[in-house]
């Protein structure tokens, strides 16, 4: 192989990892030659190469261009609809199994709900809980009874005022990361035999909740970059008493949209002027992939009537498990039910993740994470592409560590798990994010980790699954 061939493979293998993204400049001919170590001439006939195979461009007076490629085709809007009538939930034992499966088999993690723990500064939060054990030789329970650690309330308390969320800390209960906050709003709001609202698809947790209280769900159509659909939802509410409502407006789980602030609002009113409660789970807030944090549904909520929940799980460490409610008018309710069900949270992690916060540079640690989650879900986008049938469909994130994939309609996602499960790979079947098999063509695909040789073999093998599949 000649030396410029070598290059320009080098260098299209970076733009092909989304290393330059489309529409982004790459290194001039002069910087190409000082970092490569090679002569001018042999950049410029790199780049003549790459320019053939169509993967850059020349813009006149300004350089070389990753040219933009064709969009890919995105996930299908469903067909705007309730599921009627209410149904049993009944995912939990597929969902015990998925996860038993990614720990047992030491499979590549594409079916992961966990975001890769490496990422996290697990190491420096444990100094700082090794530090307070150490000065306290015994805890007094009584001071971290509900609501909570104070300090660790103060500190989520500024972090939602200085992205512009009006909170009030006596509002703030600390739980057992987000899973137990959404049960206890869940608990605070509805009793066994109401029937909830969610979303379709929708986190398999917010399933669980609904099944473990004895209550029944019934999924309104979410569409793929817009949310819920709200017109639906409308008629829904007119027809039949809701107790509640759940959604994740954030980078929902699992196509990943951040509803607009329009909808959002409209979503609060619409529930507002009939006095239901909306339950939002928003713990992937922090891993957005724009300029901004994202607003929330407690944005536009003078009600009270939206319980908002998050955590630390997905952003900082997921191993303390250090969740929080924000429960409006039932803030009374739910701190009653967070004592009855567990007592309190751990004292030394909540006091070991405030120190953090109070001290250590968590934003710094937040900016790392979201470049390296908005490029991951580049390159799985392009591999997804690359590797499946060409009528395969994705989801477009806009945060979190999560993409949706729409296969060809012959394609079981429960047969296509079990197969790739037995050559070590896992991925997130449909069926998890339903109450019946509304989905049994998707798939949930995770990120997170760091894009390995083992980890392209793998989504190379998982491809041709789904094409001899379909």
């Amino acid at each position: 192989m000649k030396l410029y061939e070598k290059l320009a493979d080098e260098i299209g293998e970076a733009v092909r990892r989304g290393v330059f993204a489309a529409g982004e400049r790459i290194p001039s001919v002069r910087q190409a030659s000082q970092q490569h170590g090679v002569s001018i001439k042999t950049v410029l006939h790199a780049y003549a190469l790459l320019e053939g195979r169509g993967l850059i461009e020349t813009r006149p007076q300004s350089g070389y261009f990753v040219r933009e490629r064709a969009v890919p085709p995105t996930v299908r809007g469903r067909t705007a609809q309730a599921s009627a009538p209410a149904a049993e939930v009944d995912v939990s034992r597929l969902v015990l199994s998925t996860l038993r499966s990614i720990r047992a088999h030491d499979a590549v993690p594409f079916g992961s709900p966990y975001p890769d723990p490496t990422l996290f500064p697990w190491r420096r939060i444990n100094q700082y809980a090794n530090a307070i054990a150490r000065r306290h030789s015994s805890w007094n329970l009584i001071d971290d009874l509900p609501p909570g650690n104070p300090e660790l309330i103060r500190q989520i308390a500024r972090r939602y005022a200085e992205n512009g969320v009006p909170v009030d800390p006596a509002e703030i209960i600390i739980t057992l990361g987000a899973t137990e906050a959404i049960n206890l709003s869940l608990q605070a709001v509805a009793k066994p035999g109401d029937t909830v609202v969610v979303e379709s698809p929708t986190y398999y947790a917010m399933l669980h909740a609904i099944e473990r209280l004895g209550m029944r769900a019934i999924a309104v159509t979410t569409h793929p970059t817009e949310g819920i659909d709200l017109n639906v939802l409308t008629q829904l509410i007119d027809k039949q008493k809701i107790a509640a409502c759940m959604v994740m407006p954030n980078f929902q789980n699992p196509l990943g949209f951040q509803m607009s602030d329009e909808r959002k609002q409209r979503l609060v009113e619409l529930l507002g002027e009939r006095d239901i409660p909306v339950i939002e789970n928003d713990v992937y807030q922090e891993l957005y992939f724009g300029e901004t944090r994202p607003t929330t549904l407690k944005n536009f909520d003078t009600k009270g009537l939206v319980l908002h929940c998050g955590s630390f799980s997905k952003s900082l460490t997921a191993s303390y498990r250090i969740g929080w409610a924000m429960p409006g008018r039932y803030r009374a309710q739910v701190e009653k039910l967070k004592f009855l069900n567990t007592l309190t949270t751990p004292s030394v992690p909540q006091v070991a993740v405030a120190d953090y916060l109070r001290q250590d540079g968590y934003d710094r640690h937040l900016r790392h994470v979201r470049r390296f989650y908005r490029q991951q879900a580049r390159l799985m986008s392009a591999m997804v592409q690359r590797f499946f049938p060409a009528d395969t469909r994705i989801s477009t994130p806009q945060g979190g560590y999560v993409l949706w994939v729409e296969l060809p309609a012959r394609v079981d996602s429960m047969q296509l798990y079990q197969a790739a499960l037995g050559l070590g790979i896992t991925v997130g079947p449909g069926y998890m994010f339903s109450m019946r098999n509304d989905f049994r063509h998707f798939i949930r695909l995770n990120y997170s980790y760091p894009w390995t040789e083992q980890t392209e073999a793998a989504l190379k093998i998982l491809g041709n699954l789904v094409a001899s599949m379909a």
